[in-house]
């Protein structure tokens, strides 16, 4: 019984390490990261076609257009929006041809290519490329909501620092139970993961894009052959990352909170499927590196709450143990630092700590995406994307 007390305070004090060397890694990373803040410049920009492909978006496709049109004062000639209806069987296609504004345009996407590959929104995006007329590309998710001067501020930097590519995280909205579990931790192991300095360094293979905002210009899109080049990714933002450094081309990755804001996923359902879709793909499939994740997750996150969950049970039901006493300790002081690490994620993901002691059932949960991850790309059970089997195209990932 000592032998097991004994294991358990070794556990919770690793747990408690754990959650100090990644608060570290946490705050360096956040320190290192590029800001983005509104300007009010709009002389002499460049044009910009923005492209929202849509799939089943008739809760977010109304909203996404109105935030786009209200956050510019760029003139017709400048600046067009472009909904692409992926085949929607929703009344997506017909809210977006009611939205009356000239800068707006609507293609009904056509179904995809027999014998061809065609993942997410690879396709919409791919169709609707010949006919826009900006200088720059936006490519937007319907979920994201863009602030006033977000447009302007982007090709003011674009331009500015001759970038290519430009993309960032914007604040995360949280809505339902699942939100709030999963994406703080999840927006923090990103932070961790990805070094924004290694990211926008072109002699770095480190690369990494943010699908809901990414602003190509239209010359560098063009050379790396665009979605086309990248039909059969499930996560193709990064693959289209990784084929502009490939390029020679560059990359700005930062943060853009005063830009925009996006809600992700609307229910538990939604969330479970888009993470578990993509989180092992999002990795090149590497078995150690996610195993990794899912450890870390579970050690920085759900062990403190498990630690003080046994030691509570016994000291109140079993006699006096001094290493009961000390586990308790050491859980405590873990779980008040899990506070700092959420204040630390907020500078990231600017989602409110508030809600921080989630933790525990947090780290559960994101553990269980992780592992489930590898199950549903590996066996292709369940493996979908708003109801999309994705089963078949393992081997070309």
């Amino acid at each position: 019984m000592i032998f097991l007390d004994v294991i358990l305070l070794l556990i919770v004090i690793g747990s408690l390490i754990g959650i100090q060397i990644f608060s570290n890694k946490l705050r360096s990373a956040t320190t290192k990261a590029r800001q983005l803040a509104i300007v009010s410049e709009t002389s002499d920009l460049p044009s910009v076609s923005v492209i929202i492909p849509a799939y089943n978006e008739a809760a977010n496709i109304r909203d996404c257009v109105s935030s786009v049109l209200k956050s510019s004062d760029l003139p017709g000639e400048k600046l067009e929006v472009w909904v692409v209806d992926d085949q929607s069987t929703d009344e997506t296609l017909a809210i977006s041809q009611s939205i009356s504004d000239s800068r707006v345009k609507v293609l009904a996407g056509q179904p995809r290519p027999a014998n061809e590959t065609w993942m997410g929104k690879n396709w919409a995006c791919a169709q609707v490329v010949s006919q826009t007329r900006g200088d720059f590309l936006l490519f937007l998710d319907a979920d994201v909501r863009l602030k006033r001067g977000a447009i302007e501020t982007a090709l003011l930097t674009a331009e500015t620092e001759q970038v290519d590519l430009l993309t960032f995280w914007m604040t995360i909205v949280c809505g339902c139970f699942a939100e709030w579990l999963a994406q703080p931790i999840i927006t923090s192991l990103f932070s961790v993961g990805f070094d924004f300095e290694e990211v926008n360094d072109p002699k770095s293979e480190t690369v990494f894009a943010v699908g809901p905002f990414m602003l190509f210009r239209r010359q560098a899109y063009d050379r790396i052959g665009g979605h086309v080049a990248v039909a059969s990714k499930i996560v193709e933002d990064v693959e289209l990352g990784r084929r502009i450094k490939q390029n020679g081309l560059k990359i700005w990755y930062g943060l853009g909170h005063d830009l925009a804001e996006v809600r992700m996923y609307q229910s538990t359902a939604a969330l479970w499927e888009g993470w578990t879709k993509n989180w092992y793909v999002g990795v090149d499939r590497n078995l150690q590196a996610i195993l990794y994740i899912a450890f870390v997750t579970f050690l920085v996150f759900a062990v403190p709450w498990i630690g003080v969950t046994i030691a509570l049970a016994k000291i109140l039901l079993l006699p006096f143990n001094w290493l009961d006493l000390g586990t308790l300790f050491v859980t405590l002081v873990a779980i008040a630092l899990q506070y700092n690490l959420y204040c630390l994620s907020q500078k990231f993901s600017n989602i409110s700590p508030r809600n921080w002691w989630l933790a525990g059932i947090g780290g559960l949960f994101v553990s269980a995406i992780a592992i489930a991850s590898i199950i549903k790309t590996e066996t292709g059970w369940g493996w979908t994307w708003r109801g999309r089997s994705l089963v078949g195209v393992r081997s070309e990932e």
